[in-house]
């Protein structure tokens, strides 16, 4: 990847002279360039539909499974969806080397769009369609914010993505947080389909935002301009990619122990909420009141902090810190969260901690996970990444969830479950170890600066 450098690029959040006012306007949040403010501003635009998208259908799919299928076919539907991306991920790499970068997003998201329109459909026909389509929401939801960010990976160079990446998480974490608000108001007026409706409308508007992202970028005339029409060559699938390649394999490694380490967490924050409400109150009225503030609470100030933390944070991290030594913030808090819970601590200690894990998740973790695949080839970018993200993630769910279906089976306290949350959160932050030292051995191969 040839990348070159001015005085500017090399600038940071350096000296604003001769910077236009939109540049100096996103200052706080990047470092964006004059000639990048287009392209930027639309991928951002783009993340941001597709989360709030994304967040309609979550809302409309949480009415539809329980008032089908029972909040315990919820915990069933990860393995059937792991299931399933093992056919359909290597579908999805065959694809790709077919069709070029744009045509594989349009076509891919036309394909998840045409799928709602079909669910709208049934529903109207009276149809239960609720177990598939969460099934087909947690499909969905991998496959399709994975290869947006597979795009805004083969879009930029290592030097651009480091300073522009966290803008476009901006575009994430505030279309899941207006998205779920605006949800919440739809579907007690409306109910499900009207936020089906509203999805599919909204998959539409992101692929016009893809072709014109990358009109402009070959208008730049960047270096990745050519990329635009190139299509991916073939060979290996994407899990051939992992097994063959040992960053690769990192990266999958540290999306799985994630995955089972914040879903632990999870879990376990659940059982210290249910004892803490009933402590408060033998009245099952008053202790159903209890949970649902303590959790309305918990998300409201995990989606404020998480969005703060990427308005103001993870630019700066990347700045002073570098990717490689970023990925160690989120192990380090999470094994300090799981540490603490083995001691039985206060309640308010555990629920600052879940706020602490979750939001730098969202924000710093996120951006970081996606800033991983800067130095690697386009057809990694595309096919390995929806093998990692979509799969491996999935498989987390199905290998978390055996852990507390053994743990409930042979009655683990909450401290024995936070003893195997720290031991899976060491394994993350030795996964994080090898993959900085990674990043160290290309920057030396390459010449350029660590990521």
């Amino acid at each position: 990847m040839n990348e070159s450098s001015t005085p500017a690029d090399q600038s940071g959040f350096g000296s604003k002279a001769g910077r236009g006012i939109v540049t100096r306007l996103l200052s706080p949040i990047a470092d964006v360039h004059d000639d990048e403010v287009l392209s930027a501003l639309l991928m951002t635009l783009t993340m941001f539909l597709l989360l709030a998208g994304y967040y309609l259908l979550k809302t409309a799919r949480e009415q539809l499974i329980l008032s089908e299928g029972g909040a315990e076919v919820k915990s069933y539907s990860s393995a059937g969806q792991a299931l399933l991306l093992l056919f359909i991920v290597p579908a999805y790499g065959a694809f790709a080397s077919k069709v070029n970068r744009v045509q594989l997003i349009q076509w891919v998201t036309l394909f998840f769009a045409s799928n709602l329109a079909l669910f709208v459909v049934a529903i109207s026909a009276g149809l239960r369609v609720g177990i598939v389509y969460f099934i087909w929401v947690g499909i969905f939801n991998v496959m399709v914010i994975a290869q947006l960010w597979a795009f805004a990976n083969d879009l930029y160079t290592e030097e651009q993505g480091k300073r522009l990446f966290p803008l476009i998480g901006v575009g994430s974490s505030l279309g899941a947080w207006l998205g779920s608000l605006r949800a919440g108001m739809l579907v007690e007026s409306f109910g499900p389909s009207r936020l089906l409706v509203g999805g599919a409308g909204i998959l539409l508007i992101c692929v016009a935002l893809t072709r014109i992202v990358d009109r402009v970028s070959a208008h730049a005339g960047s270096s990745q301009a050519a990329r635009s029409s190139a299509k991916l060559e073939g060979g290996k699938s994407g899990f051939g990619m992992i097994l063959s390649d040992r960053y690769l394999m990192l990266i999958a490694g540290l999306t799985l122990l994630l995955n089972v380490v914040n879903t632990t967490g999870e879990y376990l924050f659940g059982r210290y909420v249910v004892l803490a409400a009933e402590r408060a109150s033998s009245d099952p009225a008053v202790r159903q009141a209890f949970i649902g503030e303590t959790y309305s609470s918990f998300f409201s100030y995990v989606n404020f902090t998480g969005f703060a933390l990427q308005m103001f944070v993870v630019s700066r991290v990347f700045k002073f810190l570098g990717v490689g030594r970023a990925l160690f913030i989120h192990p380090i808090v999470a094994l300090s969260g799981y540490l603490m819970m083995i001691g039985a601590p206060s309640f308010q200690a555990i629920r600052w901690l879940k706020i602490a894990d979750n939001s730098l998740d969202y924000s710093l973790g996120n951006t970081t996970k996606q800033a991983l695949w800067l130095p690697t080839s386009r057809e990694a970018k595309y096919k390995a990444k929806q093998a990692v993200d979509s799969f491996c993630q999935r498989a987390g769910d199905v290998l978390q969830a055996g852990i507390v279906y053994i743990g409930e089976l042979v009655r683990i306290p909450a401290g024995g479950f936070a003893i195997i949350g720290a031991v899976f959160a060491f394994g993350w932050l030795s996964v994080a170890y090898g993959l900085r030292r990674k990043l160290a051995e290309h920057a030396r191969e390459t010449g350029r600066k660590e990521l």
